[in-house]
């Protein structure tokens, strides 16, 4: 599990970055750089890593479930996640 601190910062930046989504894309549409550049780091979305939603492990994330491999595999093996099982052949 990822420290706290870490998870918190990531939702910090995630509510951030919705709430100047709208006026970092118009002033991308005008070309205005420079107002651009005075708005917050943290409103960039470049600043986002994918983490997992359970565990906030930030590598091995697979993007179609939103979680970790290591949280899938565990989930896989109980069946949490319908249409999924162990291949064998």
């Amino acid at each position: 599990m990822a420290k706290q601190s870490v998870m918190a910062r990531q939702r910090k930046r995630e509510k951030m970055v919705a709430q100047y989504a709208e006026k970092r894309a118009a002033l991308k549409k005008a070309g205005d750089y420079q107002a651009l550049d005075q708005l917050p780091k943290n409103a960039s979305p470049v600043r986002l890593h994918n983490r997992c939603q359970l565990t906030g492990r930030g590598k091995g994330y697979m993007r179609h479930f939103a979680i970790s491999r290591v949280t899938f595999r565990e989930m896989a093996l109980n069946g949490l996640i319908p249409g999924v099982r162990k291949a064998s052949w």
